[in-house]
């Protein structure tokens, strides 16, 4: 899948991400960058003030869904998750929340990519981690043809 393609499918094909204002700012195999622009509506405790563990966990899922399927040869390849894991370290700030996923195994069937979160104006503080793992449905296993 091209970068075009996978920015597209990410950004406007899936609601709830339009929802969330996701945008896909980078990606290249194995790798992508994600980020949430803040928005009033995404606070999830207003007395810290802090985004919603929520939004943290659905862009780190994203991210790592992008990050495996822009590892894939297969154009017509498709990725659902299977497991995701989330460590919240620190509040996320009421700024933009950038995610990086990059693929640490991709197989046949399974991909799994780590992820890391930060609030944009503080990269080296890293607010979240996570780890996904993502199932790889191969257009000939939707067909019926596959093992």
């Amino acid at each position: 899948m091209t970068p075009d393609v996978l920015r597209q499918v990410m950004e406007e094909m899936i609601p709830f991400n339009r929802y969330l204002g996701v945008k896909l700012t980078e990606v290249r195999k194995g790798f992508a960058r994600l980020e949430v622009p803040y928005r009033e509506e995404l606070v999830g405790d207003p007395m810290r003030p802090a985004l919603h563990g929520g939004v943290l966990s659905a862009l780190a899922d994203t991210a790592g869904g992008a990050a495996v399927w822009a590892g894939l040869d297969d154009d017509m390849a498709r990725v659902s998750t299977i497991d995701l894991r989330i460590d919240y370290l620190r509040p996320a700030r009421l700024v933009t929340v950038i995610a990086e996923a990059t693929v640490v195994r991709l197989g046949n069937r399974v991909g799994v990519a780590d992820v890391r979160m930060f609030n944009v104006d503080a990269p080296n503080d890293t607010i979240a981690t996570g780890k996904g793992v993502y199932n790889i449905m191969k257009k000939k296993d939707s067909l019926g043809f596959g093992l």
